[in-house]
């Protein structure tokens, strides 16, 4: 059973009432990649075949991922900086989700909860000074997002950071169901985050020829041309059926 979500999606969405609102609407959710991602203007070019180059210069992104309070999950400024912004992202969104469901971190303290995290697409070879090498491990590798959140919650369930491509966050909420039935944790994180902070992928798929020039998906329509990448974080708070209740 979901007894919990949050989420933070292009189009302003950082509730899922918004979410909901977001697709009663059918706004479009596409932009120009924004300043604070990379200069789209100078990695343009119509051709595909030019390398280093991309035709598609958009796509859904989020607001203000460089923008939070590190202080408030005892972060030092040092290490802040060298972290990556899926990490604090998901630390909000993890905090949130307890929140609504009534939890406090002193009550899930010590307890058998379960942490299982999609990753993909964030290209974190995040750049940091030399001084900051000493973080620039644990701050920038996916792998250590699953563990950063159990760490700050003590969490003492099965904590794992999943890969599977666009699969990602699915097959986590896959391994969290199971972690649920076989008895391995009480209650369970199951989510997933990606970010664009690299023009790695556009200029990828522009060689491939696979990414749609206006940066928007048509699933199974005939006029498609191509995917078209977003940025997005999403968590739910499961727990079995029978312990579900009020």
């Amino acid at each position: 059973a979901i007894v919990s979500m949050a989420c933070r999606l292009p189009g302003n969405v950082s509730t899922p009432e918004e979410l909901w609102n977001l697709l009663q609407s059918g706004k479009d959710t596409t932009t120009d990649v924004p300043k604070d991602r990379w200069d789209a203007g100078k990695l343009y070019h119509p051709d595909p075949s030019v390398e280093g180059k991309s035709y598609c210069s958009r796509g859904s992104f989020l607001d203000s991922i460089y923008s939070y309070d590190a202080s408030f999950f005892g972060i030092s400024p040092r290490e802040a900086q060298a972290m990556d912004p899926a990490q604090h992202l998901m630390l909000e969104l993890v905090w949130e989700g307890f929140e609504r469901a009534g939890y406090t971190k002193d009550k899930l303290s010590g307890s058998t909860t379960g942490v299982f995290v999609g990753v993909s697409n964030n290209g974190t070879s995040t750049a940091v000074p030399p001084d900051l090498k000493g973080h620039s491990i644990t701050g920038s590798a996916s792998a250590t997002i699953s563990g950063r959140l159990s760490y700050t919650f003590n969490l003492q369930g099965p904590s794992m950071t999943i890969d599977t491509a666009c699969s990602s966050s699915l097959v986590a909420t896959h391994l969290a169901c199971n972690a649920l039935r076989q008895g391995e944790c009480n209650m369970a994180l199951a989510g997933g985050i990606s970010l664009l902070l690299t023009p790695g992928i556009h200029i990828e798929f522009s060689r491939l020829r696979g990414i749609s020039p206006d940066g928007r998906c048509r699933a199974f329509s005939e006029d498609t041309e191509g995917t078209g990448f977003s940025e997005g974080a999403a968590i739910v708070l499961l727990k079995r059926l029978s312990d579900a209740g009020p």
